[in-house]
């Protein structure tokens, strides 16, 4: 093992089922840290750093955190689209959240399990133009070629020029 990595442990977990965490105890290990290596349980290299407070976080190998745990047993996980956005968590409450990203990488939907969404579109300079939320209100924008607002309606009847 690296000298960088000496005071990490390695460990492979063969068929942990969630909570993935509860059985793992850093064992002597300098300022409560520890790095465990369970490609096995999440199917992809993985990195977990017990901190201070004894909280679990789980991160990828891009460095995205998949999976945390408090001292009490609460936790939450997390799924990313191959570009690092966050599309999907969930926590040990049932509350989940959804994202959805346009090719540019800006959040075009939202929704959560509480019922609430929102739609959003983007010009191809990246100005929000359009907005919807589950209530049925909504924005409409329009910029001009250096990005500046030139109008914003919405669906009151609300129509205010900004040149």
């Amino acid at each position: 093992m690296n000298k960088k990595y000496q005071r990490y442990i390695e460990y492979i977990v063969n068929d942990i089922e969630p909570p993935y965490l509860k059985s793992i105890e850093p064992y002597g290990l300098k300022d409560n840290e520890c790095v465990l290596v369970l490609s096995k349980v999440f199917n992809q290299p993985v990195t977990i750093k017990v901190n201070s407070v004894n909280d679990k976080l789980v991160y990828d190998s891009n460095g995205n955190e998949i999976y945390s745990e408090d001292s009490y047993g609460d936790w939450s996980k997390y799924e990313y689209d191959t570009n690092g956005n966050e599309i999907y968590s969930e926590n040990s409450n049932g509350y989940w959240v959804k994202y959805e990203y346009d090719t540019n990488g800006n959040a075009i939907y939202y929704e959560n399990s509480d019922g609430s969404w929102t739609k959003k579109e983007y010009d191809d300079n990246g100005n929000n133009i359009y907005h919807e939320g589950r209530s049925g209100y909504w924005v409409k924008r329009e910029f001009d070629s250096n990005n500046n607002l030139i109008y914003w309606e919405d669906n009151n009847g609300v129509k205010v020029d900004k040149r």
